[in-house]
């Protein structure tokens, strides 16, 4: 088969990951709500955003633990809640996720959602 380039390969992608979060596969919720949050082939929008982040998370997704608890960190979509932010990351971070570690590891020594550490 002939490989597809450019917009045909990118309107495929965006149809697979549609396709993957109506079945609610982990990867594709989370591939789905990075293209809501950048605007990427669809309308940006926040709120679909967190809305698949968190149905990816709750499936045990460090990706999307690690993107959902960003989001409330930086209060991007939606409330500020560092506590939200540093129990995401903790799971993420469980999985071996290393921005999640890292992420965690700057919770804790700024005091964000956390008991700090002396």
């Amino acid at each position: 088969a002939a490989q597809m380039t450019g917009a045909a390969a990118d309107a495929e992608k965006l149809r697979m990951a549609i396709e993957g979060a109506a079945q609610g596969n982990p990867a594709s919720l989370t591939n789905l709500a990075i293209r809501y949050e950048r605007g990427d082939g669809v309308v940006q929008d926040q709120a679909e955003a967190l809305r698949l982040y968190t149905q990816a998370a709750e499936q045990g997704w460090a990706v999307a633990q690690y993107n959902l608890g960003t989001c409330y960190l930086t209060g991007n979509g939606t409330a500020h809640d560092e506590v939200k932010a540093a129990r995401l990351f903790r799971k993420a971070a469980k999985q071996g996720l290393a921005d999640a570690q890292l992420a965690l590891g700057n919770c804790f020594q700024q005091g964000a959602g956390v008991v700090q550490d002396e």
